[in-house]
């Protein structure tokens, strides 16, 4: 049985009350986290001081899930007893960088909106799920965890991302990571290089091609890729190379066409020195696909904690994320809070800094605020899932204009 109105009601007051107590804790995790960077699937300390503070308010903790380590599903209410909402959360850090993401201000939002939530309706009518996500960053954690059917009669999945400006949605492409093994023969560089088979040079022509091969790609797509492994020695002609690519274009289908011909790129410049080249392509991410009738709530709440909410972007380059995949599934949101000034690059030590800062902090705080509202919406409204439902059947993936 649903929860009434007056139930509600008196819930969204619950959530104010509750993010305003939790506020000291939440930014001590996210702090924390943040003191604490751990890359794709390796987020151990993340995902253990997440799931403390969620069995500490009596959520019951499943971990590992989907055979993941550092992945997590917190459950409160009736367990598969619809409308199941779900909240998530990422945790994963940049090598080299950090948090410069800002993914624990995502995973304390996300811990923050649960928590508020759970205090707001402790007899909610149906059950909210906290989802600890790993590994966004290459990895595809949520992919993984939608394959293992994590996300099995979810009616809904909320998060956000921090940014520069605030989103209530926005495009994002689709993207496949492609790593690609060179192999050749090594010699002296000096005294037989004849003999040598040079699987840098492969890999270094294969920039060369693709470098060209931008010249004939739509704008909408993006190549870009680092050498990993380049050899040795300097005086040993390098018998392995070893570089990582992301290939990004709208839609999955067109990923999978780029990567058919990075491929063909690598496998020219690989003949072309005498060379074998082999490929591991990772999974593809999806591209996103906003639900407007959640997205619509979200705004309308997260005006009541101040911010303002920018003009939805619709134009120019975005990453990926495998919350996409998710997208296409169910409906789900992934709005943007701006941590810091227009123009601050994603992924830069400026952003790591962002993300420890205290505007950064009150940003974690409003969204999660607004993210509860939300859930409370969905847990307690059938009529508003019906509607968040028949949008996600309706409408497609936003799309760059």
């Amino acid at each position: 049985m649903a929860a009434t109105s007056v139930d509600a009601e008196q819930a969204h007051k619950r959530v104010h009350e509750a993010i305003e107590t939790l506020r000291p804790l939440l930014i001590d995790v996210s702090l924390d986290i943040h003191g604490h960077p751990e890359t794709a699937m390796q987020e151990h300390h993340a995902a253990q001081r997440l799931t403390k503070e969620l069995a500490a308010a009596g959520f019951r903790i499943e971990r590992p899930v989907a055979g993941l380590d550092t992945a997590f599903v917190g459950h409160k209410g009736h367990e598969g007893v619809r409308p199941r909402v779900s909240i998530l959360m990422e945790y994963d850090a940049l090598p080299g960088i950090g948090h410069g993401c800002g993914h624990n201000l995502i995973a304390a939002g996300g811990l923050g909106a649960a928590l508020a939530a759970a205090q707001a309706l402790p007899d909610m009518a149906g059950e909210l799920l906290a989802i600890g996500t790993p590994g966004e960053e290459g990895a595809g954690g949520k992919i993984i965890e939608l394959d293992h059917g994590v996300f099995e009669d979810v009616d809904a999945a909320v998060m956000f991302h921090p940014g520069t400006r605030n989103w209530a949605i926005r495009h994002a492409t689709a993207s496949a990571h492609i790593v690609m093994k060179f192999y050749g023969r090594a010699a002296h560089a000096a005294g037989s290089p004849e003999k040598g088979i040079n699987a840098l040079n492969a890999l270094i022509h294969t920039f060369v091609h693709l470098d060209a091969l931008r010249q004939h790609m739509p704008e909408t797509n993006r190549l870009h890729g680092i050498i990993t492994k380049g050899g040795d020695a300097p005086n040993v002609v390098p018998e392995y190379a070893e570089g990582t690519f992301i290939a990004r274009s709208l839609t999955q289908k067109g990923v999978d066409e780029l990567v058919e011909r990075v491929k063909a790129c690598a496998e020219g410049a690989a003949m072309a020195a005498g060379a074998r080249v082999e490929f591991e392509v990772g999974r593809t991410y999806a591209e996103r696909k906003n639900n407007r009738a959640l997205a619509d709530r979200f705004s309308q709440y997260l005006a009541q904690t101040g911010e303002t909410i920018d003009t939805p972007v619709l134009r120019g380059g975005t990453g990926s994320s495998d919350i996409g995949n998710v997208s296409l599934v169910l409906p789900a949101i992934h709005p943007y809070m701006a941590i810091a000034p227009d123009g601050t690059p994603g992924h830069s030590r400026e952003m790591t800094e962002a993300a420890r800062s205290d505007r950064g902090q009150t940003a974690m705080l409003h969204v999660a605020e607004a993210m509860a509202h939300v859930a409370v919406d969905l847990l307690c409204d059938p009529a508003f899932v019906e509607q968040t439902w028949e949008v996600f059947r309706t409408t497609g993936a936003d799309f760059p204009a």
